[in-house]
């Protein structure tokens, strides 16, 4: 298998290189409107921005961001296939003009703007994100009836361009269920609300590139990567920033497009995607580990897995999980200028940790084996396993976020060098 990245830098307002229809998937996250850190990028797109602005009136210079952006709106529309999903990343602004505080709904204006344009609304997601500022007040601080409640979240707007995508050819099919997600990842990742995202790291040491980043989480697109696109499809980010969508969705085994006005991203963009092969391997084995570690909180529980995956010979929960199969990264190469291409082996590579567990069996047992394992596993579970269960649900969260286990019971820690790519991403 193989995947094609490519980065147009232009503005995003005209999308003419993509065909209509072309793309399965947006994920974006674009510069938010009456935040300060982005209101010279607004300024060089239309000049009575600056104007508003300079004359002190914040409703109309909101107003004239968001009529910037629609006209990407317009484009990414156009562009999406029938059945294809944007998943759009918002905050809220606060701000203080002409001596009054007051917040900018850019998350409400967006959701409007999109469905005027036809686009189908679907439940949103709200991911916490905690500010870093040291005081957290504002207002009057402590006293009543003066102070405002700090923002620490941001929305992922999620839209669906006509109605439900269908999968037509075997080859489409297949893709589908080798790209199944876990049953306890759909649990979480399909909740409303995100408590386990944190914003990202700035590495950046270019001023001026520093000052205009505002790239989320590699967490968060991996995500809506995997929940509304399969293996192959084109992914569309037309505001890349620093490549964040662009490294998921070779992660994942999809080709990407990226669009970013400022050039002073293309170093960034490509040092990044030199250190994606270890990085989305070592992302890989970390999301198969926290599955068998909540296959083993089942066992413990005292309940079994009746289905057994094709690929990995541990057990899972629902038959649609059977034949879910990641394709670990072997090669990334910068093609042309702004193009990789990203090569994948086609073989399920894992070593398991349950063969040696009590009430597992390895995918080639017999039909007799696999006949007998509902009893084996209650078998084992009642004589083996300690008396006290654990919750039915497993969070698939960061290892700083999981709940407090056995030392015996800890999954598999991050290596140090995932730690450090990880930084770097």
């Amino acid at each position: 298998m193989q995947t094609t990245h490519k980065v147009l830098y232009q503005s995003a307002s005209s999308m003419k290189k993509l065909k209509s229809g072309s793309v399965d998937l947006v994920v974006t996250s674009p510069p938010y409107p009456m935040i300060e850190m982005w209101d010279d990028v607004f300024k060089n797109m239309n000049p009575a921005i600056g104007n508003a602005l300079a004359k002190e009136d914040g409703d109309a210079a909101f107003e004239l961001m968001h009529q910037f952006l629609d006209k990407v709106w317009n484009e990414m529309v156009r562009v999406l296939r029938t059945g294809g999903f944007a998943c759009i990343n918002i905050g809220d602004a606060t701000r203080t003009v002409h001596d009054h505080f007051k917040l900018y709904p850019n998350h409400s204006r967006i959701q409007s703007a999109c469905y005027k344009k036809g686009l189908t609304p679907l439940p949103a997601v709200i991911w916490r994100k905690q500010t870093n500022a040291p005081n957290k007040f504002m207002g009057s601080g402590v006293l009543p009836a003066g102070a405002y409640v700090t923002l620490e979240h941001e929305y992922v707007l999620i839209f669906r361009k006509g109605g439900k995508r269908e999968f037509i050819t075997a080859r489409d099919r297949a893709f589908r269920q080798q790209s199944a997600l876990f049953w306890e990842e759909r649990n979480q990742w399909f909740s409303d609300v995100w408590m386990d995202l944190k914003g990202a790291r700035q590495m950046l040491t270019d001023k001026n590139v520093r000052k205009r980043s505002g790239a989320f989480p590699f967490e968060l697109a991996w995500r809506l990567i995997n929940m509304y696109c399969v293996k192959e499809d084109m992914v569309l980010d037309p505001f890349l920033g620093t490549g964040t969508t662009m490294l998921a969705a070779m992660a994942a085994g999809r080709n990407s497009t990226g669009i970013e006005i400022d050039a002073n991203f293309k170093e960034i963009i490509s040092a990044q995607a030199d250190e994606i092969v270890d990085f989305a391997n070592e992302y890989i084995r970390e999301r198969l580990r926290r599955h068998e570690a909540f296959v083993m909180d089942r066992l413990e529980a005292g309940k079994p897995l009746k289905h057994v995956n094709a690929h990995y010979d541990f057990p899972v929960i629902m038959n649609q999980e059977k034949n879910l199969k990641f394709n670990p990264l072997t090669r990334v190469k910068n093609t042309d200028p702004g193009v990789w291409t990203v090569a994948y082996s086609e073989t399920a590579e894992w070593e398991s940790t349950l063969e040696n567990a009590v009430g597992i069996e390895p995918a080639t047992a017999t039909a007799a084996d696999r006949k007998n394992r509902k009893g084996k596993h209650q078998n084992a579970t009642t004589e083996h396993m300690p008396a006290n269960t654990k919750p039915d649900h497993h969070p698939i969260s960061k290892p700083d976020n999981q709940p407090d286990q056995q030392p015996d019971e800890q999954p598999e820690s991050k290596t140090e060098k995932y730690q450090q790519l990880e930084l770097k991403l």
